[in-house]
């Protein structure tokens, strides 16, 4: 479906592509787009480079490993004087629900102190007592005998001791039950994708049963609606308007009532006409959609090297995870001990001044406010490196999010690639060329490097304010002003919209880029102009794709979980002695069933690039070719045959049959 030409539909909706005659798939010949872009993304991964290093000789990771006392002392070290006291306690440990917690890595003691008297606790604390509960504590019975009274102080250590408890059980079971966690996985894979494999055959059966099935049900919910609603004829109160009751907090009050299942039976008439209508006329789409399905079955098949290409993904993701991570705790630690005076006087002066440790007691602040002690506060500095560490957590941030939207994009892109190598093969499978997913990766990662940063950086700015957004609507939480509640909640809403926009726009622009070798801008734009020009196929596509996607995540991970389940709960008889004795049998069940549906996931997504490339391709081809013998259609026959189209035959291929005809006439 081209449309109509000029006027209106060129210039509103882009210029239909018109025939190439070399065009024989994705580009060979081609150069590098967005050079600057590329340039930059580099300039930035060397100073992303510099910036962990830098964090890394500035940090110290003991300050979030083991929790720092008072007096600076880091608590269950070993080789220390507290390597066996592990835990640091908190008389308000809702205190540290700080967001200043995640820059200082300390929970702000001082607040606690005061809160501490604020209160009038019911129990008296000598400061003895008080610097004995701000240091190290040693986990055991003699606990006790720190505190008056002690009881208080034991139950939340107790706690803590459960938590711990638990937490070696759970690392029990895992130990004990890895092997068959993995056999567990090992088999989702497979069935994952025995099922992509078979859509080729069962994709229109599963989508018309389940769609049937609908409808089925929906029918029967009219005719039960319409009984309760015969039923109540006559009844006393049962004529009484929803309107008339008001609001219940017991519904069963509202199906007393004749028109609560009147409303029912016609919200569910008015969705059961629109599915019957939307599938009546929009049948032949429909059929191209599941068409689409099972030619995407067949490239994988084809193709079987796709498959396992998430791998790569995923440990580029986890790198760039890991880096992210370790930077942020490098610079996070980064800074020096702060010590600041501490008195029990209200009046005294020094308290909260910065102070040395070594030096305190030879100082005048002893003798001017007695009981005073120079304590620990937290970790900073006054170099320009340390007034910073909040604008470089952001920029780690936001190169973070860079680099994983482009670890993303060149998968996209390659997967891209190599399927569109598929569609555009005249004869399937042997036109396709060689080696189609390492040919496509090579060609994105040498040419195209700066148009798949210049899309992943639009979506990382887009991610990076809408984390922004959540950090400001957190800390407004308790907040009495409702204009900018509404505010923000708008914000965040549009900024959700953008977000998934332009991540379908990357996508359909990275498979452009594949095929034609533009750049972004140019890549994006005619994706999407063709995609406005079939407006309705695209709709179709999109959700008959998720729709079956989602059905065959949900079973293969619900049968994997249904089948740990019966293993790791004894019930299947013939490898009962098999199954490891466990704390919590819904640990490793948890994990199969999570697991399961990532990698089912995994696969999926792969699958699902395969149907957006041969779609993007199949709109292509039916606006530059016509099905004659010099410009035939690439699609499969199927398609073909819902369009009613059909390839010309050369006039040679006619004259050789023509002629094999007439040889045996001409002996007889």
């Amino acid at each position: 479906m081209t449309g109509p030409k000029g006027g209106y539909y060129e210039a509103e909706l882009g210029e239909p592509h018109k025939f190439d005659p070399t065009f024989r798939g994705p580009v060979h010949n081609r150069g590098c787009t967005d050079v600057l872009c590329c340039v930059i993304f580099v300039i930035v991964i060397l100073g992303y480079i510099v910036l962990g290093t830098v964090a890394w000789m500035h940090g110290d990771p003991r300050k979030v490993v083991y929790p720092t006392d008072s007096y600076g002392q880091f608590c269950g070290q070993q080789g220390t004087p507290n390597a066996n006291k592990a835990i640091l306690f908190y008389f308000n440990i809702l205190q540290c629900a700080n967001p200043t917690v995640l820059i200082n890595l300390q929970c702000p003691t001082t607040q606690v102190i005061q809160t501490l008297f604020a209160n009038h606790l019911s129990f008296s604390l000598s400061w003895n007592v008080l610097y004995l509960a701000l240091a190290c504590f040693v986990t055991d019975a003699s606990l006790s005998l720190l505190f008056t009274p002690a009881v208080c102080i034991q139950v939340g250590i107790t706690s803590l001791l459960d938590a711990k408890e638990v937490g070696v059980k759970i690392f029990e079971d895992y130990a004990s039950s890895w092997f068959w966690i993995l056999i567990g996985l090992v088999i989702s894979m497979l069935v994952s994708l025995i099922f992509i494999l078979l859509l080729r055959f069962t994709a229109g059966v599963l989508f018309w049963m389940v769609i049937f099935g609908v409808i089925a049900a929906m029918g029967y919910g009219i005719w039960h609606c319409y009984w309760e609603y015969s039923s109540l004829k006559g009844k006393p109160d049962s004529d009484i308007t929803i309107s008339d009751i008001g609001f219940q907090t017991d519904f069963r009050v509202y199906l007393q009532l004749r028109q609560t299942w009147l409303m029912f039976m016609i919200s569910l008439a008015v969705i059961e006409a629109i599915i019957i209508l939307v599938l009546i006329f929009l049948r032949n789409r429909v059929r191209i959609a599941i068409a689409l399905l099972k030619e995407g079955s067949k490239a994988i098949g084809c193709i079987m090297s796709t498959l396992f290409y998430p791998i790569i993904t995923f440990l580029l993701l986890a790198l760039c995870i890991a880096y992210w991570a370790v930077t942020a705790v490098f610079l996070a630690s980064s800074g020096d001990a702060v010590y600041k005076v501490m008195s029990t006087l209200p009046d005294c002066k020094y308290t909260n001044l910065t102070c040395d440790p070594e030096t305190f007691s030879q100082s005048n602040v002893t003798k001017l406010c007695p009981g005073s002690q120079c304590t620990f506060a937290f970790y900073g500095g006054e170099s320009l490196y340390h007034r910073y560490i909040f604008v470089l957590q952001l920029c780690n941030l936001l190169v973070f999010l860079w680099l994983v939207n482009f670890t993303i994009a060149l998968g996209q892109c390659t997967l891209a690639g190599a399927f569109a190598s598929y569609y555009w093969a005249l004869r399937k499978p042997a036109d396709i060329p060689p080696c189609p997913l390492a040919s496509s990766f090579g060609r994105a990662l040498r040419y195209h490097t700066g148009s798949l940063a210049f899309g992943a950086l639009i979506l990382s700015i887009v991610q990076f304010i809408r984390i922004i957004l959540e950090y400001l609507d957190h800390k407004l939480k308790g907040a009495h002003n409702a204009f900018t509640r509404f505010l923000l909640c708008c914000l965040k809403c549009c900024f959700w919209c953008l977000e998934h926009f332009i991540k379908f726009m990357n996508r359909n622009a990275y498979i452009m880029i594949s095929i034609y070798g533009k750049n972004f801008c140019a890549s994006a734009r005619d994706a999407f102009f063709l995609f406005m020009r079939n407006v309705m196929r695209v709709a179709v596509l999109d959700k008959v794709t998720d729709f079956l996607l989602f059905l065959g995540k949900l079973l293969i991970s619900g049968s994997v979980g249904v089948l740990a389940f019966f293993f790791f709960t004894r019930q299947i008889p013939v490898i009962q002695e098999e199954v490891p004795s466990l704390n919590y049998y819904w640990v490793p069940l948890l994990t199969v069933i999570f697991g399961s549906y990532m990698i089912a996931h995994g696969f999926f997504n792969v699958y699902a690039m395969c149907v957006d490339t041969l779609f993007l391709c199949f709109l292509l081809d039916l606006e530059k070719n016509d099905g004659s013998a010099t410009r035939p259609y690439y699609m499969g026959s199927s398609l073909r045959a819902i369009l009613n189209k059909k390839n010309k035959r050369p006039e040679e291929k006619k004259k050789r049959r023509k002629h094999k005809k007439e040889q045996p006439n001409k002996r007889h």
